[in-house]
C-alpha cells in the first residue's frame, strides 16, 4: 500500500520540477514586408520562451539592443552604429497567459509604448496530413486569422499548446507557420532550456493600455505621415537625443535638431514605411 503513495509523490516532484523550467524554442521568420518587391525577402531569428504558464515572444535583437542601450546610458557613450546593426522588423513582444488563455501585443509608436489585450480567436482545423520537420513528426492545421490564411505544423512531442507570435490553441508546440502567400513563414530551428524569463527595457516608462482596434487607428496615423507622427511625439515631451546621437542644443526656443540628423530621420522613417507596406496583419 505503500508504494502507490510513494508513486503519486513521485509524480508530483516531477510536475513541479517541470513546471519550474522554462523552454527557449527559436525560430528563423522570413517576410516578404514589401508588396511591391517580392524578391527583397529578409530573414532573422526570434525567440519563443515557454512556461506552462506563460510565454513571451520577441525579436533576438531586442536583448541584444537593450543590453547596449544600458551600457551606452552607462558609460554615455551613444554610438548610432551600434544600434544600426541590430534593426529589426521584429519590433515588438508578444506575451501569453497560457492559465487564462490571453494575449498580450506591447510594442511602440513613437514615443510611447502601447499594449493590447487580443480579442480575436484563433479557430484551427486539423488537417489529416503529417510530415516529419526536423526530428518531429507534425500535424497540419489551418486558420484565417488578421486577413490571412494560416497554415501551421504542431507536435505533439512537444506538449506546449503554443507557437510564435499570436498562434496558439493546437494539441502541442507549432513548429512552422506560414500564411497561403508565402509573405511569412516561420520555422523552428533550436530548443534548449533556460532558467528564467529574460527582462526588457522598459524605455519610456509603463506602456499606455488601449484597445486593439484603438492602437490600430493610432498605427495607421503613423503609417501615414510617420514624420509627423514622431515629431509630435517629440513636441509632447520626448527627451531629446544626445548631441553624439546627432541631437542638437536646448535654448530659448527649445530643443533644435541638427538639421542634417534630422533629415536623416525623416528619409529613414519614410523609407521604413514605403517599404513595410505588406505587414503581418492585414485586416480585422
Amino acid at each position: 500500500m505503500k508504494y502507490p503513495f510513494k508513486i503519486a509523490i513521485a509524480i508530483v516532484f516531477m510536475t513541479q520540477f517541470l513546471s519550474a523550467q522554462t523552454s527557449r524554442f527559436v525560430y528563423q521568420v522570413t517576410m516578404k514586408s514589401d508588396s511591391t518587391d517580392k524578391t527583397n525577402i529578409t530573414t532573422e531569428n526570434v525567440i519563443l520562451d515557454v512556461s506552462p504558464e506563460k510565454s513571451i515572444f520577441y525579436g533576438e535583437g531586442r536583448v541584444k539592443r537593450d543590453s547596449i542601450m544600458q551600457r551606452m546610458r552607462e558609460t554615455r557613450n551613444f554610438d548610432r552604429s551600434a544600434m544600426q546593426n541590430l534593426r529589426s522588423s521584429i519590433d515588438y513582444i508578444v506575451e501569453k497567459d497560457l492559465v487564462k488563455n490571453i494575449t498580450y501585443f506591447k510594442t511602440r509608436l513613437g514615443r510611447d509604448q502601447y499594449i493590447y489585450e487580443e480579442d480575436r480567436k484563433i479557430d484551427w482545423k486539423i488537417l489529416p496530413e503529417t510530415v516529419k520537420i526536423g526530428e518531429y513528426e507534425a500535424q497540419k492545421a489551418e486558420t484565417t486569422f488578421a486577413g490571412r490564411k494560416w497554415y501551421a505544423w504542431f507536435t505533439q512531442d512537444i506538449p506546449f499548446q503554443d507557437g510564435p507570435y499570436k498562434f496558439k490553441g493546437l494539441p502541442g508546440l507549432i513548429v512552422k507557420v506560414e500564411d497561403a502567400n508565402e509573405d511569412y513563414s516561420f520555422d523552428l530551428q533550436q530548443s534548449k532550456k533556460i532558467s528564467e524569463f529574460p527582462s526588457f527595457d522598459n524605455r519610456g516608462g509603463n506602456p499606455i493600455k488601449v484597445k486593439r482596434t484603438d492602437f490600430e487607428k493610432q498605427e495607421k496615423q503613423y503609417r501615414k505621415d510617420p514624420v509627423s507622427f514622431v515629431t509630435n511625439s517629440f513636441s509632447q515631451g520626448m527627451p531629446a537625443p544626445p548631441q553624439s546621437m546627432g541631437g542638437g542644443n536646448r535654448g530659448g526656443g527649445g530643443f533644435r535638431a541638427d538639421p542634417d540628423f534630422r533629415k536623416q530621420m525623416e528619409e529613414r522613417l519614410r523609407d521604413e514605411v514605403a517599404k513595410n507596406n505588406n505587414p503581418i496583419e492585414l485586416s480585422k
